[in-house]
């Protein structure tokens, strides 16, 4: 989340993000319910202040130990003086204790509300990203490899691996209703061989690989801020509170969440491989063909928290950036950089680069990979936080981005490597992932 100061002195900038954004949200009332808020904290604040000073002279006064009482009595106060004395103190609290009550009723439901708000206002994009509608409004930042054409006519994925005997969506739809699949025999052996290849790459880059829940707390979700937004989008398990991720961005960007880290610990690069699991809400008739948009996939994320330094962020960005660009290279598949605009970035993105790689049966690049930096969005819901050399306390700021997702990754893989006699070529980065095995054959 914003910080609200920044919300209270920048409102008009926060209601164009919100607008560019395509996001609802009531900045106007959050400014109110604000005020209000801190008006009653300064009321209770200065009631209980008083309730505390009052109770400690009532106490101190009905002691003829304490000093207070003695020097009362030096200063000629008769012990009826003195008595009556805290009696009256103890009316004025009586008087008080009723007021702190009323407040406190109110600010319940006023705090309940501004926590709601809060959740609902998106981080300003960055200066350079482009104003846009949509995914159609992204700009294009570089092309990398060439696309292949082919001398015959090629399959697309689904009839080249079902011919192969390495794909079953039928048998997947009818375990688990549609956008569902199963992947067979060599087809499973280089689903796998993609994601250890850009696990092997992560950790020889000095990420740390980790093993992290794939079921996690509301709490979670929305420190990430993916609830409340996108709540329609995750699988949730209403009985033990408990929803599935669509990343492991979520368990990862959360690991220190309500900690205050050491500086000298910073930047912290992780990264996991696991099941991701969406249920593409609105999506219905939409990219429903073949491996594009499904239910369940697996992949490797990977995640930095730095320190609360923007040029420092928009290092870590390139660098997460390059370490999926080589990947897609290693693997010699074509792809395009491009710059998200404004309509397409989430609530808490400041700034977002897509990479789409070329497949031949969409005739267009189709997106694989999602970098996005958040600056101290998330870490500011997660109070994730660290201390810097002079005991300071600062946000953290977070990135990730996706390092390789698969299935969707076989799209290209499949199209791009396929022979025409129907086989396919593994490319020579995969072979020691598959035993050695070069080329996928029709069964």
């Amino acid at each position: 989340m914003l910080d609200m100061k920044f919300i209270r002195e920048h409102v008009d900038l926060v209601k164009k993000s919100a607008i560019d954004k395509h996001i609802s949200c009531d900045v106007d009332r959050l400014v109110e319910v604000d005020r209000r808020r801190r008006d009653l904290q300064q009321q209770l604040d200065a009631f209980r202040t008083q309730v505390r000073e009052n109770g400690q002279k009532v106490g101190l006064l009905r002691n003829p130990k304490s000093d207070w009482y003695q020097r009362a009595i030096a200063e000629g106060k008769s012990e009826s003086d003195i008595q009556a004395e805290a009696a009256s103190v103890q009316a004025e609290l009586a008087q008080i204790k009723p007021k702190v009550k009323e407040l406190e009723d109110e600010e319940g439901p006023i705090l309940e509300e501004f926590e709601r708000l809060m959740l609902t206002i998106p981080q300003p994009a960055d200066e350079s990203v482009p104003l846009g509608k949509d995914d159609s409004e992204n700009i294009e930042i570089k092309k990398v490899g060439e696309i292949r054409t082919f001398d015959f006519t090629p399959k697309d994925h689904v009839q080249l691996a079902t011919d192969l005997g390495i794909l079953d969506i039928q048998r997947g739809v009818k375990l688990a209703g549609s956008r569902n699949y199963v992947l067979k025999g060599l087809g499973c052996l280089l689903h796998q061989a993609v994601l250890r290849l850009a696990q092997d790459m992560m950790v020889q880059r000095g990420f740390t690989p980790m093993t992290v829940p794939v079921l996690v707390s509301e709490q979670v979700m929305a420190g990430t801020g993916y609830f409340p937004a996108g709540r329609d989008q995750a699988y949730l398990c209403e009985r033990d509170n408990l929803s599935l991720v669509g990343t492991a961005e979520v368990p990862l960007t959360a690991y220190h969440a309500d900690e205050v880290l050491r500086e000298a610990d910073l930047p912290i690069k992780l990264c996991a491989m696991s099941t991701c699991f969406r249920r593409e809400a609105g999506a219905a008739g939409k990219d429903t063909y073949g491996l594009y948009r499904i239910h369940l996939f697996d992949k490797v994320e990977q995640v930095i928290i730095c320190r609360n330094d923007i040029e420092e962020s928009k290092k870590h960005h390139d660098d997460i950036l390059q370490n999926s660009e080589d990947v897609l290279q290693k693997l010699g598949l074509p792809y395009r950089v491009v710059n998200v605009c404004t309509g397409d970035l989430g609530m808490g993105q400041v700034m977002k680069y897509d990479i789409e790689t070329w497949m031949p049966s969409r005739e267009s690049y189709g997106e694989t990979h999602s970098a996005s930096r958040f600056y101290e969005f998330q870490a500011r819901r997660l109070k994730l936080r660290y201390r810097d050399a002079t005991k300071k306390i600062h946000f953290c700021h977070t990135l990730n981005n996706t390092v390789i997702a698969s299935p969707r990754i076989l799209i290209p893989l499949l199209e791009l490597y396929q022979n025409k006699d129907g086989s396919v070529t593994v490319p020579e980065a995969l072979r020691p992932y598959m035993n050695g095995c070069e080329q996928i054959g029709p069964m």
